[in-house]
């Protein structure tokens, strides 16, 4: 996949896609036969700061860490981003998510892994 601004972070999505964060940038969601889909600024209209490490829940909502402005953000596939973690944060870099809504976030600040709970829909 060409044209991407310092790729950091990928994850597969369930569609057979993928997501890459972007140093410094954006974070953008390509289809299974590697067609870019969208990016995440442009279609919330969302500012990263430093995307770092990426996922895919089950319900196919992408989460995001934002290692300079220390969050993790979830963007459903519809609806508005939610802000699942704004404190406790000094350095969050990769993130992954369990089907029991669990948020793992290694925080390389502190050398350390974060757990966090979060809803999700029952299967």
């Amino acid at each position: 996949v060409p044209n991407l601004q310092g790729p950091r972070y990928i994850s597969p999505a369930p569609n057979g896609g993928f997501v890459v964060s972007e140093e410094c940038g954006d974070v953008k969601v390509f289809t299974s036969s590697r067609k870019l889909l969208c990016s995440l600024s442009s279609k919330y209209g969302h500012r990263f700061g430093n995307p770092a490490g990426v996922c895919v829940d089950m319900n196919g909502s992408i989460l995001v860490a934002d290692e300079q402005r220390r969050t993790v953000h979830l963007f459903p596939e519809h609806g508005a981003p939610v802000c699942l973690v704004s404190a406790g944060l000094r350095r969050p870099n990769g993130v992954a998510c369990s089907s029991f809504g669990h948020l793992f976030v290694a925080d390389t600040g502190e050398n350390c892994v974060k757990v966090f709970k979060y809803c999700v829909r029952p299967p």
